[in-house]
């Protein structure tokens, strides 16, 4: 299985459904299911910019402080792109997600950059 490791509380965004497209400088031809993965970085002034865009999340938010280093679910990456409808997208790529799917436990795994391999028996502990 594949993962991508993300900040917080970016990550937890993606796995509720709420961010559909992940910013990167490079591009991927990979598509298909991916795990997302909580880096142990935390992103103050993305976390800042989400509570003044969307008092809404501000809960969301904070409870993701304390969800780094783990795996925190499964989505399906369908396209990258160098431009996207989403009110996420900064480019200059965007990775497509769609069917994001929470794990019932974090999994506690470190993360690595780019898209990595996860040993499928890490999901069965």
């Amino acid at each position: 299985m594949y993962s991508i490791s993300i900040k917080q509380p970016w990550a937890s965004l993606v796995i509720a459904g709420i961010k559909d497209v992940e910013n990167r400088t490079w591009a991927t031809s990979y598509r298909g299911p991916l795990l997302i993965h909580a880096s142990k970085k935390w992103d103050k002034d993305g976390a800042e910019f989400i509570t003044e865009r969307h008092p809404e999340l501000k809960n969301l938010v904070q409870a993701s402080r304390n969800l780094t280093g783990v795996l925190l679910g499964q989505v399906l990456m369908t396209n990258c792109v160098q431009k996207h409808r989403s009110e996420w997208f900064s480019g200059p790529y965007g990775f497509i997600f769609m069917h994001s799917r929470e794990f019932y436990k974090p999994i506690p795994y470190k993360g690595q950059l780019g898209i990595f391999s996860v040993p499928d028996n890490i999901l069965w502990v």
